[in-house]
């Protein structure tokens, strides 16, 4: 079977972007807020492992004329999901930016901009693995064996052991870490979810004019 790769592809200048870290902006006024006041990290401090710098969607903005004269066609973006880690690979909800790069608001605002400057987006999909916090293995957690989703994941034995280190991982995580609870692909709702995802996001692109 061949596989035919998008012709934009082939030739483009990509940019890799991990948004924590890149640039923090401030969203317009006319925004609707997310939260009133969050401490974040020193943005010139040696940045840590679980600590946030409070980079966002807004700051990508500011910085797309930049991009543009570097002579970049598309964006790479690291996973921008809501998430309990910086580097948002624990995805809590794939339908939602995480609140602190601006929301589903400043993704919307920085797909039209990126667009006007005829520069493509590619987001960092993790369909490997959830998080702890995923609403589906949440209620794993919290209703054991009786949970409706216990299928879209690999469980060995009962009760899963998701925080306690002195006890063995009794489910499939992504190299064995328990924080990432990885999908059971086999399951068919499982990958109709993922599905469903992908195509949403799609979508989204299509309505910012992509």
């Amino acid at each position: 079977m061949s596989i035919q790769t998008p012709n934009w592809v082939k030739n483009a200048v990509f940019y890799q972007i991990f948004p924590d870290r890149f640039a923090k902006g401030n969203p317009p006024q006319e925004a609707t807020p997310l939260f009133q006041q969050v401490e974040f990290e020193p943005w010139n401090d040696p940045p840590t492992l679980q600590g946030y710098k409070g980079g966002n969607l807004w700051g990508v903005i500011d910085k797309l004329d930049y991009l543009q004269d570097l002579g970049i066609t598309a964006i790479y973006l690291n996973p921008i999901f809501q998430s309990a880690s910086n580097h948002r690979y624990h995805t809590h909800d794939y339908y939602r930016v995480d609140p602190i790069l601006g929301g589903n608001e400043a993704f919307d605002a920085f797909l039209k901009a990126a667009h006007q400057r005829n520069i493509k987006v590619v987001l960092d999909g993790v369909f490997n693995h959830a998080s702890r916090g995923f609403f589906y293995f949440n209620d794993i957690l919290e209703n054991g064996p009786y949970s409706p989703w216990v299928d879209w994941f690999k469980i060995f034995d009962w009760p899963v052991s998701a925080y306690n280190g002195d006890l063995p991982a009794n489910y499939a995580g992504w190299v064995g870490n328990r924080a990432l609870p990885e999908f059971n692909h086999q399951h068919p709702d499982a990958r109709e979810y993922i599905m469903r995802v992908a195509e949403y996001w799609i979508r989204q692109a299509l309505m910012a004019g992509d």
